[in-house]
């Protein structure tokens, strides 16, 4: 006997056999059993999903001797008919072979005569949308108003193809694509009823290459069948698709979350002899991310389909949600410059060091990580002044410059992080104990003076506290110079220095950034987050919260975040409002520049607030 493969044999004869699209047979069922029928319908969606097979079902519930329902009886002449493709009420077209108007018009030419056998003539057209343009015009009067004896069916995967006259004259059905899911459950029923030993896990990779067409993973599943000597198991069907296991594509997940280059580069050289398919390999850790985004948000969303439910649930918890989106994109965009690269597997590992080249934790939980020439550049950074202000030597064993004339020199903007200085002639009546140290040094020179000097440490401290009480929540203090707060004396004034001393980057910085201190009472830490930006907060982030403090603090916390609007001044409140003080002192000190001055009188010109640009 003949073999018969097996899309064709486990085609569906009826509507209940047929997997997924339930919004079709729905509408059709309806419509059939109560009689009240279109004289055309169109089914779209790609290739695969059972435009062809819902047609050859409807056809044989026109035409059962049993009479018109949802539910063909599979015995009458016609039916029989029907399964064997030799019905001849039933004309089937293929529209991608026979485009000409001549070709249509021939088969308009019987439209007029009654069926021969059935209750209505069926015209089953293929890829209509491969008709000319003259061929559906001689279309067009017949499929609006045909006789009573013809039903047009029409099938295509490229609907957009169709003139909106043909469109507007059928009953439209959009097919979707099966899920995963489904293709799997398809697949278990005939490997069971074929008597054919399998592992499930196989399953899963012909369902995802046969990206949701039922007709693609059962041509794949015969071809799995051949090459695994009537056996589907997983080793074979990676081998046969060249595309890795789940382990293998977890296993790379795992070296990115423990940062490990060479593990990472080592398991894509194992994978790289087999000879794998790098796009669709990327596809997969395409997909692993996005399973791990959706564990961190909803984890019960994640399901166990490829049996990776707890590794997936594990990296949620490992990774941060800022690394995961990063990981995302970049994956994502290495897929598109794939095929613009000379080599796929040099494109895909590109990708995972780019990962790890650019991950927000690398230089943020591992300052050591951060080259030298970078901190070298940020102190090379120009400012808008001529020369820099000398700075004051303390112990006065620096060379003293030679006299020359002085010269009037803007004041340099201050780094980023760091508060106004004020003019030496009000220095000493508004700079605080914190912002100047003993004789009369800059900020980031205390230090080292109390470093030398146990008697001029304590006195610091006492003054410290000293004008703890009398300096306002906003107080001006730059980031260099502040301590380490002691829980005892946490209050709102001080509460930004903690911030910014905490280990804390992305969306969960930001959130931390604009809580207020509302308490701190038994080791208990009660926030305030700003209202406006509660759609941030999750409630995973106040234990992350609780652990920074615990560790920065040195003994355990809690944190409570509540939401409402922050009577004192958040960190990210205080951030803008020095930035602006920055632009400020930055604006007045280029317009009293003497060269931009003349310039301005000379040309009557006026300084763009928008264009000045001040280092950050």
């Amino acid at each position: 006997m003949t073999y018969q493969v097996l899309a064709r044999k486990w085609r569906p004869k009826n509507f209940g056999e047929l997997v997924g699209q339930e919004h079709v047979l729905r509408t059709l069922g309806h419509a059939l059993d109560k009689e009240r029928l279109h004289h055309a319908y169109l089914f779209t969606g790609t290739r695969g999903v059972g435009k062809t097979t819902i047609a050859r079902i409807l056809a044989k519930c026109l035409n059962c001797e049993q009479g018109i329902s949802s539910v063909p009886c599979e015995q009458c002449d016609a039916c029989i008919e029907i399964n064997n493709g030799r019905f001849m009420d039933l004309i089937e077209v293929d529209a991608a072979s026979r485009t000409k108007v001549e070709d249509t018009r021939e088969l308009l030419d019987n439209v007029q005569y009654a069926p021969s056998k059935g209750r209505f003539k069926v015209y089953l057209i293929d890829e209509v949308h491969m008709l000319s343009g003259h061929s559906f015009n001689a279309l067009l009067k017949t499929l609006e108003e045909p006789p009573p004896h013809v039903k047009f069916l029409l099938a295509t995967t490229d609907p957009q193809k169709l003139p909106v006259t043909i469109l507007s004259r059928c009953l439209q059905f959009n097919l979707k694509n099966l899920s995963p899911a489904k293709i799997v459950d398809y697949l278990q029923q005939v490997l069971q009823s074929e008597g054919i030993d399998f592992d499930e896990a196989a399953l899963w990779h012909l369902a995802g290459a046969a990206a949701g067409s039922m007709r693609d993973a059962l041509t794949l599943l015969d071809q799995a069948i051949s090459f695994g000597e009537g056996e589907v198991r997983e080793p074979a069907v990676v081998s046969l698709l060249g595309t890795p296991d789940q382990r293998t594509v977890l296993g790379l997940v795992a070296d990115l979350r423990d940062r490990d280059a060479a593990s990472l580069l080592e398991t894509v050289a194992t994978v790289a002899e087999h000879n794998p398919d790098f796009a669709r390999l990327l596809e997969q850790l395409l997909s692993s991310f996005h399973r791990i985004a959706t564990a961190q948000l909803l984890p019960d969303a994640v399901d166990n389909s490829q049996g990776d439910r707890k590794q997936i649930l594990e990296l949620a918890a490992a990774f941060s949600a800022e690394d995961v989106q990063l990981y995302y994109q970049i994956a994502l965009n290495t897929l598109q410059d794939m095929n613009a690269s000379p080599d796929r597997r040099m494109a895909f590992e590109m990708g995972l060091l780019r990962m790890l080249a650019f991950s927000p934790e690398v230089f943020h939980r591992n300052p050591d990580n951060m080259p030298e020439l970078v901190e070298e550049e940020q102190k090379k950074k120009p400012t808008l002044s001529s020369e820099p202000e000398p700075i004051p030597d303390p112990a006065g064993l620096a060379p003293t410059p030679p006299e020359s004339t002085p010269e009037p020199v803007s004041r340099p903007v201050p780094e980023p992080g760091t508060e106004p200085i004020p003019e030496p002639a009000q220095q000493q009546s508004e700079e605080t104990p914190a912002q100047a140290g003993p004789l009369g040094t800059e900020p980031g020179t205390v230090s080292d003076v109390m470093a030398a000097s146990g008697e001029m440490a304590d006195e610091a401290e006492a003054d410290d506290a000293a004008v703890a009480d009398e300096a306002p929540a906003a107080d001006i203090r730059t980031d260099s110079d502040a301590g380490r707060v002691g829980l005892h004396e946490l209050g709102s004034r001080n509460w930004w220095q903690v911030v910014e001393q905490l280990p804390l980057s992305g969306l969960s910085g930001n959130v931390l950034a604009n809580c207020d201190l509302q308490s701190c009472v038994a080791d208990q830490l009660v926030l305030v987050l700003d209202e406006q930006q509660s759609t941030l907060y999750r409630d995973e982030q106040c234990a992350l919260f609780a652990e920074l403090l615990s560790e920065y603090f040195g003994h355990r916390v809690s944190v409570r975040v509540e939401t409402a609007t922050p009577q004192s001044e958040t960190p990210a409140a205080r951030r803008q409002r020095l930035r602006r003080e920055r632009a400020a002192q930055a604006l007045e000190t280029f317009a009293g520049d003497p060269v931009v001055r003349d310039i301005m009188e000379r040309f009557s010109a006026r300084i763009v607030d928008d264009s000045l640009q001040y280092p950050e």
